[in-house]
């Protein structure tokens, strides 16, 4: 008996303006609104004016549409195959041609607007935007899945920094700090897909490893991360800096003991973790004190 060949992918149809929520629908707009809306607020707190505040959300933006559409053209196959809903290539309702060419655009647009902020700071965010591109189209499904992951958020402290007149440089704490929630965002994303990745040949480092090494070590690099932003920067960790010190390891505790009644506990627990990172990295700033 052969093997069933996958669920074939149409090309859109229906009046333009459907065609064009399908498209912003493809760039994975939860992601994309987070991390440029993150940059943005990295950049505001390492104290760049507002133009460069905005070339910089600008760059972020452009580079995360680019990797977003990429992503669902280039496994749209794999979605249809895997019968995954909410994928507007792989159901029909826009083409890949026109997520490829608009993968394509965004990322020669992320070029001039990257090194507009400086000859550096584009240099590492391009970078990172080609690491992310790696990830879509090899590094997923090898062991250094988690590499683009580690190296894009980690960069995004540094390029806030570097956006700044004369190219400071971000502290080593911020970099640290983004590279750790790098990682466990790779970990927490594909996670409840480990099963369903390993049916269709994906096998990055958290396929690899299983479902239940994955969990297990999910909170590690928040924890890590809560413990780097609050005692990496000089003096005391302040009031928002103990308590996320305080709560990070007793929440994603709690979280894997949970685990056994509730699949989606220590998954939870990592969400509220990170929140309470990702906050503490806004309040801790990216630029060196």
């Amino acid at each position: 008996m052969g093997t069933p060949e996958p669920p074939r992918v149409y090309a859109a149809t229906g009046w333009p303006p459907r065609r064009t929520v399908a498209l912003a629908r493809s760039c994975h707009p939860g992601p994309v609104v987070a991390v440029s809306t993150l940059a943005g607020a990295l950049g505001a707190g390492a104290g760049l004016d507002r133009i460069r505040c905005t070339l910089l959300v600008a760059a972020v933006l452009s580079g995360q549409l680019s990797v977003g559409w990429c992503n669902d053209a280039f496994d749209a196959r794999r979605d249809a195959a895997a019968g995954r809903r909410g994928k507007p290539v792989s159901d029909g309702s826009v083409s890949g041609t026109t997520v490829w060419t608009a993968a394509f655009a965004a990322a020669l647009l992320c070029v001039p607007l990257s090194l507009a902020c400086g000859l550096l700071a584009g240099a590492v965010h391009l970078a990172a935007v080609a690491s992310a591109w790696a990830y879509d189209l090899r590094l997923k499904a090898t062991v250094l899945s988690w590499l683009p992951y580690v190296t894009g958020f980690g960069s995004l402290p540094a390029v806030a920094a570097l956006t700044l007149p004369g190219s400071p440089g971000p502290a080593w704490w911020a970099v640290t700090a983004g590279a750790l929630l790098g990682l466990a965002a790779h970990l927490g994303d594909v996670l409840p897909d480990i099963e369903d990745d390993l049916r269709h040949g994906v096998r990055g480092l958290p396929q690899r490893l299983g479902v239940t090494v994955t969990g297990l070590l999910l909170p590690v690099p928040l924890v890590g991360a809560s413990a780097v932003l609050a005692l990496g920067p000089a003096g005391p960790p302040g009031a928002w800096g103990a308590v996320t010190l305080a709560v990070a390891a007793p929440t994603a505790l709690a979280g894997l003991v949970l685990g056994r009644y509730w699949r989606k506990a220590a998954l939870a627990a990592a969400v509220v973790v990170a929140a309470a990172d990702v906050a503490l990295l806004l309040v801790r700033g990216a630029a060196p004190l």
